[in-house]
């Protein structure tokens, strides 16, 4: 294991991997984040491909991350994680939804809690799940960082080709 700290539109990120694949992405204040010693030795060079993509996305010019991914969970989680990869960007589910689409409908609590175990932020898209109502719900990286995330992926509004 070895993590590497970054900068980024919504603050410093630790990315944590296991020389073969990503294994966590955490924002600065994260719920739920391991212990620093959990994280193996700091390397700030050693994940290139993760910062490149990164960098694309908050630059608007990349709507999916082609990494290696190793979310460390039990089988639920890991299956709601998968899950989460295909919500496509600029889109939203509820925690119902995502329950119904895993085949447990009545789970939607248990897919709320995977989803704030999710490991891998922004990557593993848990800000694009929302409550039953549409409202934003709790983040492990906090509400702002949510609304920014979701903010960053809303389509572009129509042209409709007045100039005035």
């Amino acid at each position: 294991m070895k993590h590497a700290l970054i900068d980024s539109p919504v603050g410093p990120l630790t990315l944590v991997g296991d020389g073969e694949s990503l294994v966590g992405l955490y924002f600065d204040g994260h719920k739920r984040r391991p212990r620093v010693t959990d994280l193996g030795p700091r390397d700030d060079a050693a994940f290139p491909e993760v910062v490149r993509q990164l960098g694309e996305y908050f630059a608007g010019e990349r709507t999916e991350f082609d990494l290696p991914l190793a979310p460390r969970g039990s089988g639920f989680e890991r299956r709601v994680w998968a899950l989460l990869t295909k919500i496509p960007h600029g889109e939203t589910r509820t925690y119902g939804q995502l329950a119904a689409e895993l085949g447990e409908p009545g789970a939607a609590q248990a897919v709320g809690n995977a989803n704030g175990w999710n490991p891998i932020s922004i990557i593993v898209p848990c800000h694009r799940v929302v409550g039953a109502s549409g409202g934003l719900t709790g983040y492990a990286g906090g509400l702002e960082r949510k609304r920014f995330l979701l903010a960053l992926e809303e389509p572009p509004a129509a042209d409709d080709g007045r100039l005035f």
